[in-house]
């Protein structure tokens, strides 16, 4: 069962994507900073982003299905930076079509779990505790951050600008 946003497949693997579109965007050209670079790695993180705050409206279905419907339309924007970073030469074909499948595959998550919002949704009986008194609880624990396999230098996602 999971519990945390950071748990979800489609959380991991977009976020994996934008550090790679990070990682190989740092190696594009000055003038492309406040357009194209600046606006891929907005859209990219912010995929992430969408699907974490859905995660914290599932207690109603149509603002958790709207949260992902924007995680879905940012994944859509990226895809179409990423065509741009391709037909610029900014990345190789090998790279653009490794991100667009993940960005694909990220895509059919999040419509799956719109089309399945009910299960992933909290229930009201679920979230009601009436007369219950809360306290701080010292061990409260959230899964780690999510590390991206292999950063770096042999990350076949990283090319260099022409």
């Amino acid at each position: 069962m999971v519990k945390h946003f950071r748990e979800l497949r489609v959380y991991r693997e977009a976020f994996d994507a934008a550090m790679r579109i990070f990682e190989c965007s740092k190696a594009w050209p000055k003038e492309e900073r406040y357009s194209l670079t600046d606006q891929i790695r907005r859209a990219s993180r912010s995929v992430c982003e969408q699907i974490a705050e859905a995660w914290r409206k599932r207690r109603y279905i149509s603002h958790f299905r709207s949260k992902l419907t924007d995680a879905d339309s940012e994944a859509a924007e990226t895809q179409s930076w990423l065509e741009f970073a391709l037909r610029c030469g900014y990345i190789t074909r090998e790279s653009f079509d490794e991100l667009d499948a993940v960005y694909e595959k990220v895509s059919g998550g999040l419509v799956n779990m719109m089309a399945n919002a009910e299960q992933w949704c909290i229930s009201s009986n679920q979230v009601r505790e009436d007369g219950v008194e809360y306290e701080l609880t010292e061990g409260l624990t959230y899964p780690r951050t999510h590390t991206p396999t292999n950063p770096g230098e042999n990350d076949p996602f990283v090319t260099t600008a022409r």
